[in-house]
């Protein structure tokens, strides 16, 4: 048995190094890669071409962490390791992208039933206070909050301590109007990975089994590389975290961990 293994097309394909358990991803690109130890699924690392990887926070916005909004401890603790990790990635210069809900009124008028109800189910079961309340997106949340997810409003912006360490002049800004931001091929999302030509995409957000996972099994579905950043993601869903880790480390691709990225190596 040859010691490597190829895995993919031509061009685009990856290699496994069966003697030091590393995948390569880095598709032959010449420049340093860089090198991640997996933290979840068989013991291996994962060496990528920063110029070909995006990290991709998903919906770490007032809407969903403030308290102001929600009861979101997990998602709060996640905020300083995905701070370490933006830190890191930045070093050796993988793309920042920020994946946000941000919607306009065409997109209210278009909303699919399914997917309008589940930021509506005030209107069906009474709240157990207003903090709880989702009347339907593009609702007034009141209190200056302004109206639910929409494009601009203060309960859409990104988290503060996320939006501080955010840079205009380089980071990457897209709005999403789904669960996922990768639903149908010209999303914003889909644009800026196609003109960048990125093909390794980290996530880091929440919720890990909604927006997150809905993402990242598009973005797999569509023959990105996903690699999940475990303690980066939160979800409040019972078990929903573990699950979504245990199939992204034995399915979607690989689960890694901020310690294992902020400690990688340029290789």
């Amino acid at each position: 048995m040859l010691p490597t293994l190829t895995l993919g097309p031509k061009g685009d394909e990856w290699t496994y190094n069966r003697d030091t358990k590393t995948y390569d991803l880095t598709r032959g690109v010449s420049s340093p890669g860089f090198n991640i130890r997996t933290t979840q699924g068989p013991d291996a690392s994962v060496t990528v071409a920063p110029a070909l990887s995006a990290l991709i926070v998903v919906d770490m916005q007032n809407f969903f962490l403030h308290p102001r909004c929600s009861d979101h401890p997990t998602g709060l603790a996640a905020v300083d390791h995905v701070l370490g990790v933006i830190k890191k990635c930045r070093e050796v210069d993988v793309k920042i992208i920020w994946l946000n809900w941000g919607l306009n009124d065409g997109d209210l008028c278009a909303m699919p039933a399914a997917t309008e109800r589940s930021f509506a189910n005030s209107l069906i079961t009474p709240p157990k206070d207003s903090k709880h309340a989702r009347n339907g997106f593009g609702s007034d949340m009141g209190d200056g909050m302004g109206r639910l997810l929409m494009e601009g409003s203060w309960n859409a912006k990104i988290y503060r301590p996320l939006q501080d360490a955010s840079r205009a002049d380089s980071d990457v800004f897209c709005s999403k109007n789904r669960i996922s931001g990768l639903w149908h091929g010209e999303t914003p999302l889909a644009r800026e990975l196609a003109a960048g030509g990125y093909r390794t995409l980290m996530f880091a957000g929440v919720n890990t089994d909604q927006c997150v996972l809905g993402t990242l099994a598009d973005a797999y579905y569509r023959g990105w590389d996903c690699v999940l950043v475990e303690n980066c993601c939160a979800t409040t869903t019972p078990g929903g975290q573990d699950v979504t880790v245990y199939n992204a480390s034995n399915g979607y691709g690989f689960v890694v961990d901020s310690k294992s990225i902020v400690e990688g190596k340029l290789v």
